[in-house]
């Protein structure tokens, strides 16, 4: 496919910019990944899948993309890495396992979450713990350069002198003298010679476990250095594209900045994308906090959020119809409502095949195919997408009842560009199409024991009732109540 003109809402600009990447045809993204020591939650998984759409996108569109997605598993210490407990020992004394364990048992669960989202895996995922050797020779070069200094076995960063020749805060907007005023008072914080100074290696205490020699101490990297570590060896120096979530703007991202410009002496990233979070009750989707929902509780209906389960793609498609870059609130009307939306565009998708063709067309399926482009070059604007993906099902039903024409070339690009943004650019799933005949035959078979459940229910038969939809739910198959009766879906 011809590249056409993207243009990338730029954080570090705080504007959008047409992309230009460093070499013709191909990008170098890289993406913070999970931090392994817990289930992953949803708030998580919408980063996650904000840059999936922006990695299946650029693929679309024919650039050969190399992705990078980290898995953070040498526990850093709370409070942006400088004080605190270790998450993963933390969570390693809980249950009564090695870290790498409690490493290994979540980084499975991460990779399970993602497959059932349908997202691509990147192409590299490196670990911190597997880079350990990088991040010790960028120290040394940075205490080389004169920006970095040891203080009883670990190695801090220095803000201000990094900042008399560089703009440190440049990404977040934040000033030196505002950081220094509101820094606060953290342990082993007088080692330091300035509070904002953050950790490239921290000195283990006796009874932190994951720790390896260097030439300061035995100890562990400092959170910020890892990513820099690893970004740099696998896309260069100099790369197109890095994201993550907005709360990793500062001081995670400023952070790589300054420790890459101290290390190379070049700006790393041309264009700084960052995802914004999801909220549950108006509030921030938090570990921390408590205020989150997984994954699997939404998909099979045991929570006490959701009204009723949600399947991986409707939950894929309602994250969607919210622009990355805005807060997206869940409630279980608004995924009602995208789940509706979400299969009245799948039958008019299926509706297509049985269109008969006319000669000339009335509907202009290329205007329509080049809104659907200028959405996703637009910042890759998904809800405008799937509103221009959405006229469709007003185009199926003007052709069903003959009241539009539409010829076999035409016909063939419209279902080809449905199917494009649909399932490779959206990564959205029609269980029911992939096998027709299959589920054509499986939704009569339940629509059939859905009567029988009703008429059962009508005669205050509540043990047939109850026996219907425990079977139905032990072959995997999900009976969803509503105002609106009884739909179905598949676990």
């Amino acid at each position: 496919m011809k590249q056409q003109d993207l243009f990338i809402y730029n954080s570090l600009s705080k504007s959008k910019e047409k992309f230009t990447p460093i070499h013709e045809g191909a990008v170098g993204m890289y993406v913070c990944g999970p931090t392994v020591y817990s289930n992953v939650h949803l708030g998580n998984c919408r980063t996650f899948l904000s840059f999936d759409l922006v990695f299946r996108y650029l693929k679309h569109l024919g650039y050969k993309v190399r992705y990078v997605r980290n898995i953070t598993d040498a526990g850093h210490l709370e409070n942006d890495g400088e004080s605190g407990d270790d998450p993963i020992l933390k969570k390693a004394r809980l249950e009564q396992l090695e870290p790498m364990e409690i490493v290994q048992k979540y980084t499975v669960d991460f990779h399970t979450i993602m497959a059932k989202f349908n997202a691509l895996p990147p192409s590299i995922e490196p670990t911190a713990t597997g880079h350990i050797y990088e991040q010790i020779h960028i120290v040394e070069k940075i205490i080389e350069e004169g920006f970095a200094y040891e203080k009883n076995g670990s190695v801090y960063f220095d803000v201000l002198k990094f900042n008399e020749t560089n703009n440190y805060g440049k990404l977040s907007g934040r000033q030196i003298e505002d950081m220094v005023a509101n820094t606060r008072e953290l342990a082993a914080q007088s080692d330091k010679k300035n509070p904002q100074d953050f950790a490239l290696w921290k000195k283990a205490e006796p009874q932190h476990i994951m720790r390896w020699p260097s030439p300061w101490s035995e100890g562990f990297p400092g959170w910020h250095l890892e990513c820099t570590a690893m970004s740099t060896k696998y896309l260069g120096n100099h790369f197109d594209i890095h994201g993550g979530g907005m709360d990793l703007k500062f001081p995670h991202h400023e952070c790589e900045i300054a420790q890459a410009e101290a290390c190379n002496h070049t700006s790393p990233v041309n264009y700084w994308m960052h995802a914004n979070m999801l909220t549950l009750n108006g509030k921030k989707m938090s570990k921390s906090t408590g205020n989150y929902i997984l994954p699997n509780d939404m998909f099979t209906g045991e929570n006490d959020v959701l009204s009723k389960p949600f399947s991986p793609t409707v939950t894929k498609f309602f994250m969607y119809q919210a622009h990355y870059r805005s807060i997206l609130d869940f409630s279980s009307d608004a995924l009602e409502a995208s789940e509706k939306g979400f299969n009245k565009l799948m039958d008019a998708y299926r509706t297509f095949d049985e269109i008969t063709t006319s000669e000339k067309s009335s509907i202009d399926v290329e205007s329509w195919r080049k809104s659907c482009y200028e959405a996703m070059n637009d910042d890759f604007n998904s809800p405008i997408l799937i509103a221009t993906l959405f006229e469709t099902v007003k185009f199926a039903n003007a052709l069903k009842e003959e009241k539009d024409t539409i010829s076999e070339k035409d016909l063939a690009l419209l279902k080809q560009t449905m199917s494009d943004f649909l399932f490779e650019v959206l990564g959205l799933q029609d269980n029911v199409s992939e096998n027709s005949q299959d589920g054509e035959k499986l939704s009569a078979a339940v629509e059939l024991l859905i009567q029988l459940r009703n008429q059962a229910r009508a005669n205050k038969d509540f043990a047939m009732s109850d026996k219907i939809r425990d079977e139905l739910a032990s072959k995997g198959i999900q009976l969803n109540d509503g105002k609106d009766g009884t739909t179905f879906t598949l676990n």
